[in-house]
């Protein structure tokens, strides 16, 4: 083979993705989180296929002494520009053991397919295809009783973090206020932390935020590229809520949100746009905000001061909003 048509590296991300100029893609399976799991012995897991057709998994976790008979149920989608991450990277994992842990719930933490090999809407239908996958153990007749036996389907919340963050927000736009689709299972809010929405204009945060981020301008450049439906832009309607193609949420009935960023993250003011939007619209928004703190800081150092205060505030408004 010549040098001319020698395949040579175009895309990288975190050193798990590789994407070269004849469009072929080489990941590896070492995470780019390789931290210790964290895992007390107070949690039990395990895995579960939702999705044969595209091999997708996901995790449930739940408290081996629970505080109640019944316990609510909570959806943790991971993040990673919707081109890396995976519900068994240990970063996923510990944040996942902490939240069923503290929350006294069933964590439930799947895969979706990712980007470049399988740009969005993938991920967005694989976010969905999770959630039917419970109604379906709630009105089967053949469930898992290793949830059932514990799991409330009219107390569930759905989370998401980064990209997770983006597919929580399009189920909560796609479900509606009171999911009535995913009956008897019933979404009771929804938590977006630092969630990964774009634009064609660059905000300020965007602009002026340093390249030393930990989530900085080139590499979400770099996710957008490699995710988004090729010939779109990133104002796309999956991408930019507010975008000029997107349908407007001015009159879209939605349950709760919780809106959760740090201050120094890059995408901080897209976060604080759409809580300030969407409340201005009389929806029911919660928005804070964590001074000094970049993205993901909840997940990259879960036992710190501000990680414990989200946990507080997740509790809090689970709590809020539970009939």
């Amino acid at each position: 083979m010549t040098s001319a048509t020698t395949p040579y590296e175009v895309d990288e991300c975190r050193g798990v993705l590789r994407v070269y100029s004849d469009g072929s893609v080489v990941r590896t399976n070492k995470p780019s989180f390789d931290v210790p799991i964290e895992d007390d012995g107070s949690v039990i897991w395990k895995d579960v296929s939702f999705d044969s057709t595209h091999d997708l998994s996901l995790r449930l976790y739940k408290p081996v002494s629970p505080s109640s008979t019944k316990l609510p149920i909570f959806y943790y989608i991971h993040g990673g520009g919707f081109c890396i991450g995976s519900r068994t990277w240990p970063n996923c994992q510990n944040y996942c053991l902490r939240l069923a842990r503290d929350l006294q719930a069933v964590i439930v933490s799947p895969d979706y397919r990712l980007s470049p090999e399988n740009r969005l809407p993938a991920a967005i239908d694989d976010g969905f295809a999770a959630v039917k996958w419970l109604q379906a153990q709630a009105v089967g007749e053949n469930p898992d009783s290793w949830l059932t036996e514990v799991a409330d389907f009219g107390r569930v919340f759905i989370s998401g973090d980064s990209a997770g963050g983006n597919i929580a927000h399009n189920l909560a736009v796609r479900l509606g206020a009171g999911s009535t689709e995913l009956s008897p299972v019933r979404v009771r809010g929804y938590v977006l932390l630092a969630p990964f929405f774009g634009g064609t204009v660059r905000t300020r945060s965007e602009a002026e935020g340093p390249r030393e981020a930990f989530l900085n301008l080139e590499l979400i450049d770099r996710f957008w590229r490699l995710s988004i439906p090729i010939g779109d832009t990133t104002d796309h309607p999956l991408v930019n809520p507010f975008g000029p193609n997107s349908p407007s949420l001015e009159f879209t009935n939605l349950d709760p949100i919780l809106v959760v960023a740090g201050g120094n993250d890059l995408l901080k003011d897209r976060a604080q746009d759409y809580a300030r939007k969407l409340k201005t619209w009389g929806k029911k928004i919660e928005y804070v905000e964590f001074e000094g703190k970049q993205h993901g800081f909840f997940t990259i150092d879960p036992n710190s001061t501000a990680a414990n205060e989200l946990m507080q505030i997740i509790e809090h408004f689970m709590a809020e909003n539970t009939c």
